[in-house]
């Protein structure tokens, strides 16, 4: 079954990695109903699609784009055999923890029914940062995480509505491009010839989009 294992809410702390002062990148379980909205736009809107959770970097997190970050509990699972410790749900910053879906092979711009209401549409994959890379205090985590192709996705919210530990998920949709959230994010991140097919699927994030757009003009 393919279902929503934990929603995870920040637990604000100090952050050590940059000027910001303040990190949400830790996350915890909770176990009661939480409301998911649009936030709006980044740098002036609620910031983060989960009612309660908290985003301090709005520079680089939050926004319509960034409203929902979700990552595979199959995932932190193929990390703790690497890693060799114990990786609990929320400790790499994401609202849902997941079972049974295929987060990092969903498709840019499919639609995802969670629960009777929620509607969330995964747009990219998650670059890791200073802040991460300083939380997991792993020697060239950053890069670690990058070269694995296993960033988890960020959504979209299309249809407000509730998230609890349980909830199912389905694919109600899925675009015929089939370019998929792991194909993306290795064009970005390890496959730069692929940019110029990843630049022709539709769903991007319109600052991702201007950003690869500058990538493959400098490489040419």
């Amino acid at each position: 079954m393919s279902r929503i294992l934990s929603v995870n809410l920040a637990v604000p702390a100090r952050n050590p990695a940059t000027g910001v002062g303040l990190t949400g990148i830790s996350k915890r379980p909770v176990d009661h109903l939480v409301t998911v909205r649009a936030p709006g736009p980044m740098a002036t809107g609620l910031h983060s699609g989960l009612v309660g959770d908290q985003i301090f970097d709005i520079e680089h997190h939050g926004g319509d784009d960034r409203a929902v970050y979700a990552y595979a509990r199959e995932d932190y699972d193929w990390w703790q055999a690497r890693l060799s410790r114990r990786l609990a749900n929320g400790i790499f910053g994401e609202n849902l923890t997941t079972e049974g879906v295929d987060v990092n092979g969903a498709v840019i711009g499919e639609r995802w029914r969670v629960g009777p209401r929620l509607v969330l549409q995964p747009v990219f994959g998650r670059i890791p940062g200073v802040t991460f890379q300083r939380r997991m205090g792993e020697p060239r985590w950053a890069r670690t995480f990058a070269r694995s192709i296993r960033p988890g996705a960020y959504l979209r919210v299309l249809e407000q509505g509730e998230v609890w530990a349980g909830d199912p998920v389905t694919v109600e949709d899925r675009p015929a491009h089939g370019v998929t959230v792991a194909q993306a994010f290795r064009a970005y991140a390890t496959e730069p010839e692929l940019l110029p097919d990843l630049l022709r699927t539709d769903g991007l994030p319109d600052d991702l989009r201007e950003t690869l757009t500058s990538r493959l003009l400098r490489r040419r």
